[in-house]
């Protein structure tokens, strides 16, 4: 006498099509949630504030631009044109550079002034603040 089984056993499978499905759905919500978290516009600020650690011991180079738009390095006035050979001579390996910018310094000096650093070998760009 032959015994049937009563129940009839399937191969599983493994459907891929609705794994597809939900990828998706998470890449296109994660893609459109990042573009609503960007401000693309302006919003102003008062940088020179804020909390950040505490510097090394050690005494980085230092480029300072006060509110009537006069450059220092390392408290030594400099102008524009010298601070390539100036920052050269000062900078380490690590190529570290604080900038202590004034609240009303002109942005276009700083920015002027840290290009001319960067042409000198200046990597790094450290930002001086208050402690709040």
């Amino acid at each position: 006498m032959k015994l049937r089984r009563s129940r009839v056993s399937k191969r599983g499978r493994i459907e891929i099509i609705p794994m597809i499905d939900v990828m998706f759905f998470l890449l296109a919500t994660f893609m459109l949630t990042s573009l609503a978290m960007q401000r693309l516009d302006s919003v102003r600020i008062d940088l020179p504030r804020g909390q950040a650690q505490q510097m090394p011991a050690d005494r980085p180079v230092t480029l300072s631009v006060n509110r009537e738009n006069r450059i220092y390095i390392n408290q030594q006035p400099v102008s524009l044109d010298q601070i390539v050979g100036s920052v050269k001579r000062l900078i380490g390996p690590d190529g570290d550079l604080v900038v202590a910018a004034d609240d009303g310094a002109s942005h276009g000096i700083v920015v002027q002034a840290m290009l001319e650093a960067r042409k000198a070998g200046a990597k790094h760009f450290l930002v001086a603040l208050h402690r709040e």
